[in-house]
């Protein structure tokens, strides 16, 4: 009885703060979505749809994350002191921005509401998170990942909605800290990636996070540019390249047995066809109409299996264990 008594409560104790990742790939469903149902010129219910759901996802692990944080304080302090666990924290406030881009067609205050909370939220974090990187002696090259662009480069997300709400220079301030900070951390990861060890199995999903910062980037830059230009086209057409280098290591990903870390897969490749819509909005190519449609066909595949395979784990009992 006293065994049976303690097992929720360890599962609770393990409920890893990576589970925010689940809401960061299913908000970029409901945006991708937004943005294929203007190609299509239908209504905006299956949208709509998802942006409930991903609501209540949101709210759904906020809350039991929350408490988490008041039964088991101890082991919410030991993941934020981890060097991967770490950086994941920001993916709590990156939701807040991206609830914040899906409700700009369905109600600007809702909008600015969240943007708020959001870029408040992921400065703070941001600062904390760098100070941390900066002020410790125990983390190692070993254990820099892509998982680590998270809290500084997220901010390149800020401008996406915040062009609406507040002064540019408001946006341009967050875009230039991601921007940079996207430099340094991919030379770092690309130096830890050819001389030294390679990525743990568990991680090896986290390589699709080196895609999200272009793309998302080309969106941010065309937003607070006003349009088009040189610029635009490197973010984006690296953010390509990303894409298709990535595909040819599938040989390599397949090799990883089912983590929360497959969500990585979700959000940055959303994240590409919210941009191809973009760039077809902005000059009219048939080609980055058909590359928008084929790679939302992949996310909400993706996105469906992934939703499968994270069911039927947590019921098993495979998720929110101790590792």
């Amino acid at each position: 009885m006293t065994q049976e008594a303690k097992a929720p409560a360890s599962r609770l104790g393990n409920f890893p703060v990576s589970f925010f990742s689940i809401v960061m790939g299913l908000n970029g469903l409901a945006i991708a979505t937004q943005k294929i149902e203007g190609l299509l010129g239908t209504t905006n219910v299956s949208s709509t749809v998802l942006l409930a759901l991903t609501l209540a996802v949101f709210l759904i692990i906020t809350l039991v994350y929350a408490l988490k944080l008041v039964r088991h304080r101890q082991a919410c302090i030991q993941e934020f002191n981890d060097p991967v666990g770490l950086s994941f924290f920001p993916a709590f406030s990156i939701n807040f921005l991206l609830v914040a881009v899906a409700f700009l067609p369905v109600s600007k205050t809702a909008s600015l509401v969240f943007w708020v909370i959001g870029a408040v939220l992921h400065l703070m974090l941001t600062l904390i998170i760098l100070s941390i990187w900066v002020q410790q002696q125990k983390f190692e090259i070993k254990h820099m990942c892509p998982v680590w662009f998270i809290p500084v480069v997220g901010n390149i997300l800020v401008p996406v909605a915040g062009v609406e709400h507040a002064p540019d220079e408001i946006s341009w301030l967050f875009f230039s800290i991601g921007v940079v900070f996207w430099v340094i951390l991919q030379t770092l990861f690309f130096y830890r990636i050819f001389f030294h060890h390679p990525l743990p199995e568990k991680l090896l999903p986290t390589f699709f996070i080196l895609l999200a910062p272009p793309v998302v980037g080309a969106i941010a830059y065309v937003k607070l540019s006003g349009g088009l230009d040189a610029f635009t086209n490197i973010l984006y057409y690296y953010g390509l390249f990303i894409f298709l280098f990535l595909l040819v290591q599938v040989g390599m990903l397949r090799k990883a047995r089912f983590h929360l870390s497959w969500w990585a897969y979700s959000f940055p490749v959303a994240a590409l066809v919210i941009a191809s819509t973009m760039m077809h909005a902005q000059t009219g190519l048939l080609f980055y109409r058909v590359l928008a449609f084929v790679v939302f066909a992949i996310v909400v595949i993706l996105i469906c299996l992934l939703a499968l395979l994270t069911i039927v784990n947590i019921i098993r009992a495979r998720i929110c264990v101790e590792e």
